[in-house]
């Protein structure tokens, strides 16, 4: 089932973990470390062995077993978080559950409680993220805790123990996300969420928001903002677009929807911003809209820009930077490790940077690219080109078979006249 949000547990991957519950092991966060790596250290999974892997539990959140609002989009996005021996996730409709990793059973969960969605958002959570204490003396409840921002934009911090909120983290453990937003008038409901973990570096917790920037012109503002973990006190905001208030109508999003990536060492947090509104038209947006689309650099305690590198100028493609930047670190054809950032994109492109200033690693070129005939629209006169090979064609061939949609001869007739008639080049 597409949405029938179960977890399976196979054998090897929990009872290793399970074993390994001290901080920086198991899985805990969303891209395994704070950077996306994907990577696990674990040995106990090999070639010789994968055959023997089998189901030991599974578990079933019953998300959709009683309709309600947001119930028929529904999607199940979740990356469990393994810290402790624990499973931490939650369901499309913000419920977070505690499972053990060996059994399978349920320690706690929390139910939100979200509202009505407004017509046009999502209905999903892609997980939570972890804090653990570094404060001396500080211990007992909420010294462990688990932070979940939800689709009626809140931001709500658990005990990692026993899924009570922590009383001391804003008001009775929720800070309202929908303050402080900048927007010509009230934020409209289920338009303003979040639907990715936060972001976690030391005590500062750093968020961002999905927002409807396909749905009307004036969209609600993309801010960042950072909060502390143990009060719930906002320490900075950032704004993409600070010129999208300046317009008339008024412009937004800008927003960061997708997963945040933070270096504690070097106390950033790398930022995938997606498009200025509306999407698809940007005659009211004229110009190149940065900090839109956009990889950018801010520093974690005070939310100041380091740097930012754009993909895409002017975007009319939802282009936006959907995928989490990947931290790691470089040695080929350096003389010394190089800290660098991985960006993938929408485009098929990969750009590579040195994430500590923004340096290209891998030259990018900007070339000049075919300009628009639509009444009012401007379109960038170049676009960045990384000199990496891109991972999928950059024009889509009209003529192509090879698509494995085109199952009949009529289907591949109709697609082949539409696309002669369109500009997708």
């Amino acid at each position: 089932m597409a949405v029938a949000a179960i977890f399976l547990c196979l054998r090897i991957v929990c009872g290793l973990h399970a074993q390994q519950p001290a901080n920086g092991t198991g899985w805990t966060n969303y891209g395994g470390d704070a950077g996306g790596m994907r990577y696990t250290a674990s040995t106990q999974i090999t070639r010789q062995n994968l055959d023997h892997l089998h189901p030991v539990w599974t578990f079933h959140t019953h998300a959709l077993d009683v309709k309600r609002s947001g119930w028929d989009d529904a999607s199940f996005e979740a990356t469990p978080v393994l810290f402790g021996g624990m499973v931490y996730f939650t369901s499309p409709f913000d419920v977070v559950f505690a499972i053990d990793a060996r059994t399978g059973a349920q320690r706690w969960s929390f139910d939100p409680q979200v509202g009505a969605l407004g017509i046009g958002g999502m209905t999903t959570s892609r997980g939570v993220s972890l804090w653990t204490t570094a404060q001396p003396g500080m211990t007992g409840a909420c010294a462990q805790r688990i932070f979940l921002g939800t689709l009626d934009a809140r931001l709500i911090a658990l005990d990692a123990e026993t899924g009570a909120p922590c009383a001391g983290f804003g008001v009775g453990g929720t800070v309202d996300l929908m303050r402080d937003v900048e927007s010509h008038r009230p934020v409209v409901f289920g338009m303003y969420q979040v639907t990715s973990p936060p972001a976690v570096v030391g005590d500062v917790v750093v968020v961002g928001s999905s927002v409807g920037d396909n749905q009307q012109v004036d969209s609600d503002s993309g801010v960042v903002r950072a909060f502390d973990a143990v009060t719930g006190k906002q320490l900075w905001s950032w704004e993409p677009l600070p010129w999208a208030k300046q317009n008339h109508p008024r412009t937004g999003a800008g927003n960061v929807w997708s997963e945040i990536s933070a270096d504690p060492e070097l106390g950033l947090v790398y930022l995938p911003t997606g498009s200025a509104a509306p999407d698809y038209w940007g005659g009211l947006r004229l110009g190149d809209n940065r900090d839109a689309d956009s990889i950018v650099a801010l520093d974690a305690k005070t939310g100041v820009k380091v740097w930012s590198f754009q993909v895409v100028h002017h975007n009319l493609w939802d282009y936006d930077v959907a995928a989490q930047p990947l931290l790691f670190t470089w040695h080929r054809n350096m003389p010394d490790a190089t800290p660098a950032v991985a960006v993938a994109t929408k485009m098929g492109q990969i750009f590579v940077f040195d994430r500590r200033n923004g340096k290209p690693i891998y030259p990018i070129e900007e070339r000049p690219v075919p300009q628009t005939d639509v009444p009012g629209e401007v379109t960038s006169a170049t676009q960045p080109f990384s000199s990496l090979p891109p991972v999928a064609p950059l024009t889509l061939p009209a003529d192509e078979d090879g698509n494995g949609f085109h199952r009949s001869w009529w289907n591949r007739v109709v697609c082949r006249v539409k696309m002669h008639g369109l500009r997708y080049d």
